[in-house]
């Protein structure tokens, strides 16, 4: 009992600063995305093509989480965004209290939109605000079709859910429509994109959804399949 009192006691503390993150990017006018996905599924890549994407039309950063090194921060800051890395040195998720730290370094005046690349972990990240606006869940056709259904809790604190690498699905046992059935399963109202970072498809509707986040209007989408979505070449 007293380790459960203890862990409470964390996640409140941890609580009270992401309300202050949430709190000051709001005042600054920024819309924040905390990105969590397992490792490898391309949520670095996904943000190279985003920042490119809407270079010219929205004001991107990144606070980029990993456990060592600085190789994601640099691409993504190649890509146009302003970028601030946080290495956690072995711990498995980010904490409001780093992002926080990491605000101070962030240009917040001249941001649009600020992503939170989390982790490469389907278990710890969801249990931790971070002061985000939203959450998405980045699952690829390389990591098999069973996500939703052994990891559930990441997708039902998620909003949005993205199928990527679906340019590999002709080549991988992957069912699709397997995946979003789960992941609905847990949490109906999640909107679901299906996209190729490499071939390009599905990346205009994922942008033109950030765009309409951004300016905070309507950003409902179907419940397409991804088949229905676009096809096996997004």
């Amino acid at each position: 009992m007293p380790r459960v009192t203890i862990a409470r006691n964390i996640l409140a503390a941890n609580e009270e600063i992401a309300a202050d993150v949430r709190r000051r990017l709001a005042a600054a006018g920024v819309r924040c995305i905390n990105l969590m996905s397992g490792p490898g599924a391309g949520k670095t890549t996904l943000l190279e093509r985003s920042v490119a994407r809407l270079r010219g039309q929205l004001a991107v950063g990144v606070i980029e989480g990993d456990i060592e090194t600085s190789l994601d921060a640099e691409r993504i800051e190649a890509a146009g965004a302003q970028v601030v890395q946080i290495n956690t040195r072995g711990a498995c998720h980010l904490e409001a209290h780093m992002v926080r730290d990491a605000l101070e370094t962030l240009n917040l005046q001249r941001l649009d939109l600020l992503f939170i690349e989390n982790i490469g972990n389907l278990v710890c990240p969801a249990a931790w605000d971070l002061g985000e606006d939203l959450r998405a869940v980045v699952v690829s056709t390389t990591e098999g079709d069973e996500k939703p259904a052994k990891y559930p809790q990441i997708f039902a604190a998620a909003q949005v859910l993205v199928l990527n690498k679906m340019d590999l699905l002709p080549y991988v046992d992957y069912d699709p429509e397997r995946v979003c059935t789960q992941a609905l399963a847990v949490n109906p109202g999640l909107q679901i994109f299906a996209l190729s970072c490499r071939s390009g498809e599905g990346l205009d509707a994922w942008c033109d959804w950030l765009l309409a986040f951004t300016s905070k209007r309507s950003v409902t989408t179907a419940r397409e399949t991804p088949y229905i979505m676009g096809g096996a070449g997004s």
